[in-house]
């Protein structure tokens, strides 16, 4: 049972090719799986880096959003100044031709209402994503932890993998 285990924790193919009691149906068994393992190992590393791509990409959008509403409520805090007839004496909305016309600051003023709630719109689907992501993180971590904890117990148990169906490990 010993060698069993040594033979399926060793890491080089002309180790396991040395021994005379593995099969070459064995040993093939053997490399397919490390080179499954090798793949899924390269495949996780690169979902992890789009995970952390995309993750990047949602925080700069959620700066830029943030930034524009800041701008948006500047702005917004100025016309409905005007409107209350407060700005009047800070000449914030004066052109040369006098003081904005009513309906048109108005007007303003409810696309700008407009635009903030697309903004806070936006935000809400960005924060969506950012938490799917983490989700997905979090359930490729797990999924390794399986996969490291089941091959820990396929070790240990003899590697039955290892020795060809109907044998038994002396």
């Amino acid at each position: 049972r010993r060698q069993a285990t040594e033979y399926s924790t060793s890491s080089s193919d002309e180790e396991f090719e040395s021994k005379p009691s593995l099969t070459p149906k064995t040993k093939r068994a053997i490399r397919k799986r490390r080179k499954l393992e090798k793949e899924t190992k390269q495949l996780i590393k690169q979902e992890e880096l789009k995970r952390l791509h995309k993750a990047q990409a949602v925080q700069r959008q959620l700066e830029e959003l943030e930034e524009r509403q800041r701008a948006l409520e500047k702005f917004g805090v100025k016309l409905e100044r005007e409107l209350r007839g407060e700005a009047a004496h800070l000449n914030l909305f004066h052109t040369d031709s006098g003081t904005k016309d009513e309906n048109q600051m108005l007007h303003e003023w409810f696309e700008l209402v407009m635009e903030k709630n697309k903004l806070m719109r936006y935000e809400s689907e960005l924060l969506i994503i950012a938490q799917e992501l983490e989700l997905e993180d979090h359930q490729s971590r797990l999924e390794q932890k399986l996969r490291e904890k089941m091959a820990i117990d396929g070790k240990s148990e003899g590697t039955v993998c290892s020795s060809p169906p109907g044998q038994t490990v002396p």
